[in-house]
């Protein structure tokens, strides 16, 4: 192919000449003008992005059952049974509305999204990642902490639905069907009630722009993210039927549940109505009211209609995540041995050391990660160029481990 030739040509499209055109691309038997061939490139994204979806899953027969979900997540996180059964029937009822647009019924059923409250560690993105493997729907997991308003340094909003489009290979009505979990939906809140001269453009701001997403709204998407490619073309978005599941840990939201519940008050009357709560696990009683309290503001709860909270790890919890699961911590670093042909084995009375220290630092399932990763970095060091075939873990072992390491010190951190 060529540029502008001398004769007089013309573009076998449109039919301008030579002289109208900036350029005439000549081909076997003509020649395309530059504009014809921006016009055929938009043509072709087009159809590639409306091509139509494959719902050869989405029937009643073939979609998960809640049951089916809650035993697929039971696989892989351990314990959290309510936070589990709120997720099944969530996204369950939502393939269910993805099967009803397709009939004439009267009844529309509304989307119901989901906000998941629970300290840090207690599994609130694994199980995110969990049931994003059993879903034949797009799923993306996205994080709260990077969003800001529009103008403002960070990510824009829109940015959620880029790495949707992204997760469907920008198909749009794929992508249109999908799930979106936001992490630490907790980072947004509203930083204070007083009224300041700056704006709080990483809190209340972002939350006012998620509405319109939570809500239900044509939006206009950038396909490779908004601020770094400004020139490209802008790809519409209906989220009405993207269901959205936000997740975060509410530090301090304790507090204000236990000022509703009244439960710091004096006297024998508050006393005998305060004996049945739970004050080790005070966010089981968990209300919009208190999410309101911590900074989220109304119009955003609202949109968020399914509120659940996962429980605090307690001991047998903890020691079940260290071996339980397809792919629990013990599992992985066997594993990691294994692929260098050792056998690597723990003495039972580890697994309890290392609990007992994942309680004392109060980081949940990641201070099991972290405790087992400071006793095994020297083996993982040093075995590789040996010629052993055998590793076994010791309680001495860990111990020596941890102190040499000087981990302690993270409890007072």
């Amino acid at each position: 192919m060529t540029a502008k030739k001398q004769h007089p040509t013309h573009c076998s499209f449109c039919g301008r000449t030579d002289a109208e055109t900036t350029m005439l691309i000549e081909g076997m038997e003509g020649f395309i003008c530059d504009q014809c061939a921006e016009r055929a490139y938009e043509f072709v994204q087009e159809a590639l992005y409306k091509k139509p979806i494959n719902a050869k899953a989405l029937t009643l027969e073939t979609i998960p059952k809640p049951t089916a979900i809650k035993a697929f997540l039971d696989n892989y996180v351990i314990g959290q049974d309510d936070a589990k059964r709120y997720l099944a029937v969530s996204v369950y009822n939502h393939y269910k509305r993805l099967l009803q647009k397709k009939t004439s019924e009267d009844v529309e059923i509304e989307k119901s999204n989901i906000i998941m409250v629970g300290s840090t560690g207690t599994g609130k993105t694994l199980l995110a990642r969990t049931i994003a493997k059993l879903l034949d729907v797009p799923f993306t997991i996205v994080d709260a902490t990077v969003l800001t308003e529009a103008g403002y340094v960070g990510e824009d909003i829109e940015s959620i639905l880029t790495r949707l489009l992204q997760v469907a290979d920008y198909n749009v009505p794929s992508a249109e069907q999908g799930i979106v979990f936001i992490d630490e939906i907790d980072k947004i809140a509203r930083k204070s009630d007083n009224p300041s001269i700056t704006r709080d453009v990483s809190g209340e701001g972002v939350q006012q722009g998620l509405l319109k997403l939570l809500e239900g709204s044509e939006v206009l998407v950038p396909p490779q993210g908004g601020r770094k490619h400004p020139d490209q073309k802008m790809i519409a978005v209906n989220t009405k039927n993207i269901l959205f599941i936000c997740g975060g840990a509410f530090d301090g939201i304790e507090k204000k549940i236990a000022q509703r519940l009244n439960t710091h008050v004096v006297g024998y009357n508050a006393a005998r109505s305060a004996t049945t709560i739970d004050r080790n696990n005070l966010l089981q009683y968990i209300a919009p009211q208190d999410l309101k309290s911590f900074g989220l503001i109304p119009e955003i709860i609202g949109r968020l209609p399914i509120l659940t909270y996962l429980n605090p790890l307690d001991r047998k919890a903890l020691r079940d995540i260290l071996t339980e699961p397809k792919n629990s911590i013990i599992k992985q670093y066997v594993k990691l041995f294994e692929m260098d042909n050792v056998k690597l084995t723990f003495d039972a009375d580890v697994y309890e050391y290392i609990v007992d220290k994942a309680i004392e630092y109060k980081l949940g399932a990641r201070g099991l990660r972290s405790i087992v990763e400071t006793i095994m970095m020297d083996a993982m060091f040093e075995i590789p160029s040996e010629k052993k075939k055998n590793f076994v873990v010791t309680l001495e072992y860990a111990k020596q481990q941890l102190e040499k390491a000087n981990i302690s010190r993270l409890q007072s951190a």
